[in-house]
C-alpha cells in the first residue's frame, strides 16, 4: 500500500490554515526576514514544510514580548537549505530559555521592589533616605537604576 505523500512545499493558504496567521502576516514576516519562500514558475510563494514551525515559533515569542528583531536574530541560528533538525532547535530554545529567565528576574525583581525605593531619584518615600540618600542612585545613570539591577552601596539593599 502506498501512503500519500504531502507535498514538499505549500501555499501561502495552506500555511495560513496549518499557523493561525492571516496571510497579510505571513506576508509581514517574509519581508522582515523571518521567512524566505520560493517562487513557483507563476510567482506563487511557495513554503517549506518547516516554516511552519518557523512561523509559529515567531508567534509565540511575539506573544511572550520578543521584538521582530531578537526573533530575527534567533532563526538567523537556524541552517539555510534545510529543515532544522531537532538538535538545532534545542540550540535555539536554550537561548530563547536564557532570555526568558533573564525577563523573569526582571520581573521578580520589579515585583519585588516596587513598593520601596526602586532607585529613581524621586526622594519622596520616607524608604528614599534609606535606599537612595542624597540620590546616590542617579550615579549609575537615569531611571530607576536599582530595577535595572544596579545596586545601592549604603542601606538595608547593600552588601557586606
Amino acid at each position: 500500500m502506498n501512503a500519500i505523500r504531502p507535498a514538499p512545499e505549500i501555499s501561502i493558504g495552506t500555511m495560513a490554515k496549518r499557523t493561525g496567521l492571516a496571510v497579510s502576516a505571513i506576508r509581514f514576516y517574509e519581508e522582515a526576514g523571518l521567512i524566505s519562500p520560493m517562487r513557483n514558475a507563476g510567482g506563487q510563494r511557495r513554503f517549506r514544510r518547516a516554516d511552519i514551525r518557523r512561523l509559529s515559533f515567531v508567534k509565540i515569542a511575539q506573544q511572550m514580548g520578543f521584538s521582530i528583531r531578537e526573533i530575527r536574530e534567533k532563526l538567523a541560528t537556524l541552517p539555510e537549505g534545510r529543515t532544522p533538525s531537532a538538535r538545532d532547535w534545542a540550540v535555539i530554545g536554550k537561548a530563547f530559555r536564557q532570555d526568558i529567565d533573564a525577563r523573569i528576574d526582571t520581573l521578580t525583581l520589579i515585583r519585588d521592589k516596587l513598593d520601596g525605593c526602586i532607585g529613581c531619584g524621586c526622594l519622596s518615600l520616607k524608604s528614599c533616605a534609606l535606599y537612595n540618600p542624597g540620590d546616590s542612585a542617579r550615579r549609575f545613570g537615569p531611571g530607576a537604576r536599582y530595577l535595572a539591577g544596579d545596586q545601592p552601596s549604603e542601606g538595608p539593599d547593600a552588601a557586606g
